[in-house]
């Protein structure tokens, strides 16, 4: 049919190393969770406790190795009709932390600012990472990307946000990941 599937995580597609994390396959009107479904990981990278399984209502995964890190796909099976099988869910990205050091994260020119001024976020490292994720506990869904730039032997991102709402404040978090393992973060700052 044309109802969407997808895949959602909690408590955050954002994992520590170790941690656990919920995956369920839904259908996007939300009616409700498909009863058996089957997860795939976009790189075939080999997490055995996937291979050939089916899963239902929901499947925890954990504790969370580097591994682990990845895209992932849902296909839920109908249950009117338990061998019809939905249309693959768009790719989820579950990034595992804590792996690399942590970066630093400063704000200037300084952490207080007033309403209407801007702000410029920086991530730095002394690792050279080629992408910075910035992570806002108040408005960003998705954690924000960041293409890091050489600095000094290390790396560094920038990000500027303003003019500043009368109520600027939030917290915010970034991390760090080299290009040959994106999903694969450092520890948050």
């Amino acid at each position: 049919g044309g109802d969407k599937t997808f895949l959602s995580v909690r408590p955050s597609a954002v994992v520590p190393k170790g941690g656990n994390v919920t995956l369920r396959c839904y259908y996007r009107g939300g009616l409700y969770n498909f009863t058996n479904f089957t997860l795939y990981k976009d790189d075939r990278s080999h997490v055995p406790i996937l291979h050939g399984r089916i899963f239902q209502e929901s499947f925890l995964m954990g504790p969370v190795t580097p591994a682990h890190a990845g895209t992932y796909r849902c296909q839920g099976s109908y249950p009117h009709s338990p061998t019809e099988w939905s249309a693959l869910s768009d790719p989820l990205a579950i990034r595992v932390t804590g792996v690399h050091k942590k970066p630093s994260l400063r704000a200037l020119p300084g952490p207080l600012v007033k309403s209407g001024e801007t702000v410029i976020l920086q991530c730095s490292s002394d690792t050279v990472f080629e992408h910075f994720f910035l992570h806002s506990e108040v408005t960003f869904e998705e954690p924000l990307h960041l293409v890091g730039e050489l600095h000094g032997g290390g790396s560094q991102a920038n990000y500027s946000i303003g003019p500043m709402p009368s109520d600027p404040s939030g917290s915010y978090r970034c991390y760090g990941s080299v290009t040959h393992s994106p999903y694969v973060l450092s520890t948050w700052h």
